[in-house]
Formats: C-alpha cells, sequence, structure tokens
C-alpha cells in the first residue's frame, strides 16, 4: 500500500527532475490528495531520522549562531508536543504564537502539527487591541509568546493558557524551557485527517477588517511544492527568506518550501536593515537561494550590489509587484534576473516566472503547476478574458487554496462564487499565457475615462534615482473625475520641495503617455500594515480630504 510520504515526495520529485521544464511540470503535474497527511509526522520526521544535515541556521545580530540538524529539530519538536500536551494542548486547539526568528518558532511549528493543534501565527509587531481581536475571534486557547511581549496581555481577557518563551517568567506564565527535559518520544494521538484545520491566518488588513483565512495539513504543507518550484530550490541549498514571523510568507519560504526540498532555512537576524552586513552573511554562509519583499529589493539596490561575491543561484520576490528597474539594477550588478510571483495569504504561489522559463519584462509568469488560472471578464464574469480578475478553477481545486474565511460563511460564498476563487487582482495575458499585474480591483481607477494602474505609474516613477518609493491614488478632479496622484518617499540626497517636484513632473512626461502621467505629487512617509504593504486606503482617504503640501504639475508649466 502506498503511504502518504511516498505520495507527496513522488510529487515533490516530479517537480524537482522537471525544474526547469515549464511545459513538462505544468502539464505532468497531479496534487497529491491523500486522505491522511501529517507533514510534521509524515514528512519531516522522515526526512530527519538519521540526518545530521543543517535544518535552521540563525545568525544573531552580534555574531552569535545557532545551528539545528534536522535529526535535533525532529527530537526537539518531539519534546515540544509531549510539553504541551502535559500543558492541556489538544487536538483541533487554538494556539497564538508570537515569536521572532527563533528556533522556538521552528520547533513550536512541528510540535503543534505533531498534537493536531492549530496554529494562529502573530508578529511580536502587534500589540493588545490586535491581541484582543486575535483572541477573540480566533478562540484561543493557549498562547506562546516571547517573555518580553507577555506584558501586552496583561489587558486581553480570556482563560488561555500562558507559556514565555526566554527571560524570568512573570506570574503566570509558565516557562517554555521546560520542554526539553520532556520526553523525545512522542506517539500521535491518533491519525491526521488531510483536512484537519492547521493554521488560522489574519490578513494584513489593506482595505478592511482582517480577515481569517483557514488552511489545513495539505492546503500549505502540499500546496508549498508549488512555492518550492518557483524558487527553484533544490536538496542541500541554503534559503534566505526575509520575511515577518507571523505572516503567511514566512510560513511559504521559511518553512515549508524549504523543507518541502530538504533544504536549510538560513536567518539573519537584524534590528535594522543594513545592506552590506546582509551580503556579507549571505556570502560568508554560502546562500544559493534568496527571496525578499520588493522593499528589501528597492534598499539592496540603494547599496552597492557589488559586495556580494557570490550571488545566488536564484533569486525571487513576492509581497508585492517587483517593478523593472530594480529587476534590471540587480541584472546588471549580480548577473541574474529576479523573478517574480504571485499568490495572497489564501493560497501558494498562483502564477510565477519559474526556473528556465523565457522572462518577459513586467511580467509575474505563467500559473504555477497544479494551478488552472481564468481572467474574469469585469461585465460578464465570464472566464477567458485578456484582461480581468485573476481567479482559480474550482472544477479542478487546487490543494494550495485555503478552506475559507473562517467564521464568516458569506464572505467565502462570495470568493467562491461561480465556481471559480476570486482573488480581487486584476491581470492582463499575452497569447503566449503570461500575466501582467495591473493591480488590486479596488485600486485600478479611471481618469478622463482611461483605465490607470497605479502599479505602472509606481513603476515609471521608481525608474527616477530621486524615487525610493512610491503609490499612486486617484485625486479628485472636476474636469476629469480623477487623476493620478504619487505620494513619494526620496532616495538619499534628495530634498522634498519644488525643484525635486519639477523634476518628477518632467521625468512623468518624458516616459507616461499623456492620460497617465501624474498631475498631483507629496512627498510623505507611505502608511503601511505591520507587514510591510501599503495602506493605500488611508492615502486615498488622505487625498480625498486635500494637503497643503501637495504640488500640481500645472503649477510648473
Amino acid at each position: 500500500m502506498t503511504t502518504a510520504t511516498e505520495v507527496f515526495r513522488t510529487a515533490r520529485d516530479f517537480l524537482l527532475e522537471h525544474r526547469e521544464d515549464y511545459t513538462r511540470a505544468y502539464e505532468g503535474f497531479a496534487w497529491p490528495r491523500p486522505e491522511h497527511f501529517n507533514w510534521a509526522l509524515d514528512w519531516f520526521d522522515v526526512i530527519a531520522e538519521g540526518n545530521d544535515r543543517t535544518a535552521l541556521h540563525i545568525v544573531e545580530e552580534d555574531g552569535t549562531e545557532t545551528r539545528l540538524s534536522f535529526a535535533e529539530m525532529a527530537e526537539r519538536s518531539n519534546r515540544v508536543a509531549a510539553h504541551l500536551r502535559a500543558r492541556g494542548v489538544a487536538a483541533e486547539d487554538r494556539i497564538l504564537v508570537m515569536l521572532g526568528n527563533q528556533a522556538e518558532l521552528w520547533e513550536t511549528a512541528l510540535a503543534a502539527m505533531k498534537l493536531r493543534a492549530v496554529v494562529i501565527p502573530a508578529t511580536p509587531l502587534l500589540g493588545p487591541a490586535d491581541l484582543c481581536d486575535r483572541v477573540e475571534r480566533g478562540r484561543v486557547k493557549h498562547v506562546l509568546v516571547r517573555a518580553e511581549d507577555t506584558a501586552k496581555f496583561d489587558d486581553v481577557p480570556g482563560t488561555y493558557t500562558r507559556i514565555a518563551v526566554g527571560g524570568l517568567p512573570r506570574e503566570g506564565w509558565e516557562p517554555y524551557e521546560d520542554a526539553y527535559a520532556a520526553s523525545p518520544d512522542f506517539v500521535p494521538d491518533g491519525p491526521t485527517l488531510a483536512d484537519d484545520p492547521l493554521m488560522l491566518y489574519f490578513t494584513s488588513g489593506t482595505t478592511a477588517r482582517p480577515k481569517l483565512v483557514e488552511h489545513t495539513h495539505t492546503s500549505y504543507p502540499v500546496g508549498h511544492l508549488a512555492t518550492m518550484y518557483w524558487i527553484g530550490l533544490r536538496p542541500g541549498d541554503v534559503h534566505l527568506n526575509i520575511s515577518s514571523p507571523g505572516w503567511a510568507k514566512h510560513a511559504w519560504s521559511n518553512l515549508f518550501a524549504p523543507w518541502n526540498a530538504e533544504a536549510t532555512v538560513f536567518i539573519h537576524n537584524y534590528t535594522r536593515f543594513d545592506p552590506a552586513r546582509l551580503m556579507a552573511e549571505m556570502d560568508r554562509h554560502g546562500v544559493t537561494t534568496f527571496c525578499a519583499p520588493p522593499t528589501v529589493w528597492r534598499m539592496l539596490i540603494q547599496a552597492d550590489l557589488s559586495q556580494l561575491a557570490t550571488p545566488p543561484r536564484e533569486v525571487v520576490a513576492a509581497g508585492e509587484p517587483l517593478n523593472p528597474e530594480v529587476i534590471e539594477q540587480v541584472r546588471r550588478a549580480w548577473g541574474i534576473t529576479i523573478r517574480d510571483g504571485f499568490g495572497q495569504t489564501e493560497t501558494a504561489v498562483q502564477v510565477s516566472n519559474s526556473p528556465g522559463q523565457t522572462l518577459k519584462t513586467g511580467s509575474m509568469g505563467r500559473p504555477s503547476p497544479g494551478y488552472r488560472v481564468e481572467l474574469l471578464d469585469p461585465v460578464s464574469g465570464a472566464p477567458g478574458a485578456d484582461e480581468g480578475e485573476i481567479a482559480l478553477d474550482l472544477s479542478e481545486r487546487p490543494v494550495g487554496l485555503m478552506t475559507g474565511y473562517h467564521g464568516d460563511p458569506d464572505r467565502t460564498a462570495e470568493a467562491m462564487a461561480g465556481g471559480y476563487y476570486r482573488t480581487g487582482d486584476v491581470a492582463s495575458r499575452d497569447a503566449d499565457g503570461y500575466l501582467t499585474y495591473i493591480g488590486r480591483s479596488d485600486d485600478v481607477f479611471k481618469a478622463s475615462d482611461y483605465k490607470i494602474s497605479p502599479f505602472e505609474l509606481e513603476s515609471a516613477l521608481l525608474e527616477h534615482e530621486a524615487v525610493a518609493e512610491a503609490a499612486v491614488v486617484p485625486a479628485p478632479d472636476e474636469l476629469r473625475l480623477a487623476v493620478p496622484k504619487a505620494y513619494v518617499v526620496l532616495a538619499e540626497g534628495w530634498q522634498p520641495g519644488p525643484d525635486t517636484a519639477k523634476v518628477l513632473f518632467e521625468h512623468s512626461r518624458q516616459v507616461l503617455a499623456p492620460y497617465k502621467r501624474l498631475r498631483r505629487l507629496e512627498f510623505a512617509a507611505l502608511p503601511k500594515t505591520v507587514s510591510g504593504k501599503i495602506r493605500r486606503i488611508e492615502l486615498r482617504e488622505a487625498t480625498a480630504a486635500g494637503s497643503d503640501h501637495e504640488y500640481r504639475e500645472e503649477d510648473f508649466r
């Protein structure tokens, strides 16, 4: 009888074998769909047995290091699972885990899976108000947090178990470190159904109250075979992904994708981002694959990229679309091309430029293996549009898709209406099947009856050396209904004021069609969620309210 482990390995090995043959991988890949599956027990512990290769390598800002082998991680997670079980953690109990990039985070993730508990990941940046929402809506029964964050829970009501990691625990909190004295022999209390709940993610909430996304023991662990394929991970790789714990991308590329590939997860912890130090650590520890959000890539190109003596074999970007100018600067310096990918908390990577594909400037690639992607016509809602909302065909439901929005059946039904999962993102498709991102459906706007993609205008702005970051939103206009307004964060050496505004308006006229060019501009910090995504709703509200610090194109004619 074929085991769940064997089915998973067969699917993984198929993607590894065809990692640079997109057509073969896409046409031949089939999702493994076992009835029972527990990634920690059926995959990680299997590859960890007798395995002394490094699974997790953390380098702190002061230079101290933590290295744990696959075998050590398996044993430590067994001890943690036994300890948590003794503390009352049972199957389907919700555990809010709020840790930084520290070994205990990975130990707890594996231990919770083994117990069939449900993890609610949370970033340490959250405050009491956010935690109250998560504890209440997530029906949290246990919290596991850094000792320095325990005070945040003083005003968070609930009868949850309190476990503190590091330092001397406060009254009412139990020390996590007691787990290391527990037995290393763990016996699960029952089989894990493939569709049992595994994770509940609160989305970043860029436009509304965060949604609660539910994933299963297969939707993320198995779903991220597609993410492994996109990154180009191989067994033995050293993978660096810059992402904050608590957000979906951390699970994507600091847990499931690299360990699906039997690669090392490498972490460089820092308080303040230092491009030179990061590149030095990448060289020193032989990073072979690298993923970072656009914000980090934009900061990296402000530095001397030639400081990295041995660039990684594969580099990718995710979180928001990456502007072509950034891609070109990295290509010139490192001789490799950053490959974009598109996905959501609700899914694994749906569309990507995988290794070996012909790259098209500005395109985010083609559908990932296992995903049938359609563009829905904005008027009729029918599939097959050249431009429309990105949607997944549910007649061939991908494993890497959420169960739904927990506790919100109406929102789930709306997202899954008509046999398609609707992403809320708009793209265009060319004759070769390549998809180009246009924007969130609620971010795209019309000016003088022309459709404007904020991403396109932001990319044009970032081509100018003065611009470090930019966000474009519609500004009310009596004649045109709306005109593009840019909020700009300047690069080092540039000062806000009319002289710089004039330069940027001139740049806009040179690189953009007349109907697209910027009409208004303001120098300001960009409001962001705790996950680093721009809160455009705040910019739209500020624009509608008016500003005394705004520059207008007509002022410089």
